[in-house]
């Protein structure tokens, strides 16, 4: 996981990222735009170091550029997740939809496309870290869910005495749909309570997530038992 903020005697660490891009301009002038928005940032121009700074201190949030020279984004996020759930925001050129789709499915969290404007580049990393730190909303703190034990501090999903790797999205994102006992949930909803207030929504998020949450608690994906589709309305939690 990445380290959580902590206070020292001076106040607040500031939330630490890894930005991952091959091109030196492009990481000086989004270093110094991040910077002056009161984080602290690394750098990394290739895949393989990218991996290496996580492996030596594991940063708050990823930006992760998409096209890299020596391995492409698509296989540097499915690495970081298969040892962490750091948040993950794809940086992409491209436009095309497969392309996004992609990316969310390798397990980013979020994406932004090219030229980045660094205000909504950094409200975009204020609503993933929201969305990772508790926010002191009262929840319940267990939920059973047919096969399904969710336990809300420890951050847990339990089925057969085993926990599924969750994401910390893939998590708040059952927990929200287990709040509503069974209710139809919006996309609309889901974007503005998981991936945070005022979010730059893209429903794709959503549904990509949903997928790979079906992967990770269903036995049959194909024909989810828990995670069910309200056809045209969005997605409901069923024991």
């Amino acid at each position: 996981m990445g380290r959580s903020p902590s206070t020292s005697d001076t106040g607040p660490v500031a939330h630490s990222l890894l930005l991952v891009d091959d091109e030196p301009r492009i990481r000086r002038v989004l270093r110094l735009a991040l910077e002056d928005e009161g984080y602290e940032v690394s750098e990394a121009a290739n895949g393989l170091d990218a991996l290496t700074a996580l492996r030596h201190e594991p940063p708050d949030v990823v930006l992760l550029d998409l096209m890299l020279p020596d391995r492409d984004g698509f296989t540097v996020c499915r690495e970081i997740r298969r040892t962490s759930d750091v948040p993950v925001i794809m940086v992409t050129a491209r436009t095309d939809s497969h392309d996004i789709v992609a990316g969310l499915e390798a397990g980013a969290d979020d994406y932004v496309t090219k030229p980045l404007v660094a205000k909504e580049l950094s409200a975009r990393i204020r609503a993933l870290l929201r969305r990772v730190e508790p926010n002191g909303t009262p929840v319940l703190e267990q939920f059973v869910i047919g096969d399904l034990e969710i336990d809300v501090p420890a951050a847990e999903v339990v089925r057969d005495g085993c926990v599924l790797p969750l994401t910390r999205t893939e998590f708040k994102l059952l927990v929200e749909l287990a709040s509503l006992q069974g209710k139809v949930c919006s996309r609309e909803h889901l974007l503005s309570k998981v991936w945070g207030y005022g979010y730059f929504g893209d429903s794709r998020i959503v549904d990509v997530h949903i997928r790979r949450l079906r992967l990770k608690i269903e036995r049959d994906p194909a024909t989810p038992k828990h995670l069910v589709t309200a056809r045209g309305l969005g997605y409901r939690l069923v024991s």
